[in-house]
């Protein structure tokens, strides 16, 4: 196994130590007892993680000059590794307001994403994404429709038995979301005789309009694995 192999096994073992830390950290007995582990532990990870974005830099000028370096850059993986890094810089180096630095301690959660770097299934899954964009976009502009729709027809047939709840259409989109993804979390609900029918026929379409997304992507991306096994076969 060369050293290459076995630095990216100790950068993948150090992305699940890192999520593991900020986990047990939340918890307010085990932050005050290891504080100062904790920010040992990240010191040392954001040394290493900065040492792998710059290796990467240098090894995309060594292959390709300049246009490596901007491919590994500003490729997503590339943006998902300076993210990672960029909120330990700030809370070192800049002068903000401390209410910002934790909710930049949430991008940490980003380095999760670099253990997919080298995944053939997340590369066929990107690639079966990209090949039903088109569809994903018509699906996505249904949505928004039927949402506005339903909004709209909810506020007119309830607004007057509960003004409270359903004051407006933007107050509405609220219901009509929760509503046509099928979770139905119970706040709001119709109780008018119009509205109890209304809301019956959206929770059909939206059993509908959640299912063609999942059908599309899942149709898509098996016929992406059978490319690449055929591709496979081809090349044996």
């Amino acid at each position: 196994m060369n050293i290459s192999n076995q630095f990216e096994k100790f950068i993948y073992l150090l992305i699940i130590a890192n999520v593991l830390a900020m986990i047990l950290e939340s918890h307010e007995n085990l932050h005050l007892a290891y504080h100062s582990y904790f920010n040992l532990f990240e010191t040392f990870s954001i040394a290493v993680f900065s040492f792998e974005y710059l290796y990467r830099i240098f090894t995309g000028f060594r292959k390709k000059g300049l246009k490596g370096v901007s491919e590994y850059v500003f490729s997503g993986f590339g943006l998902i590794d300076l993210v990672s890094i960029l909120p330990f810089y700030f809370n070192q180096f800049v002068k903000v307001d401390g209410r910002f630095l934790r909710i930049l301690r949430l991008f940490r959660l980003t380095r999760i994403f670099k253990l997919g770097r080298d995944s053939a299934s997340l590369k066929l899954f990107v690639k079966a994404l990209m090949a039903v964009r088109s569809e994903l976009k018509f699906t996505l502009f249904l949505s928004v429709l039927t949402i506005l729709f339903s909004a709209s027809a909810i506020y007119y047939l309830e607004h007057d038995a509960q003004p409270e709840k359903f004051s407006s259409i933007t107050e509405s989109i609220w219901w009509a979301t929760v509503s046509l993804a099928t979770v139905g979390y119970g706040d709001v609900y119709p109780i008018t005789v119009g509205g109890k029918i209304f809301a019956s026929i959206i929770s059909l379409v939206g059993i509908g309009i959640v299912a063609i997304p999942t059908g599309v992507i899942s149709a898509s991306f098996v016929e992406e694995i059978i490319r690449a096994n055929a591709k496979l076969d081809k090349n044996k």
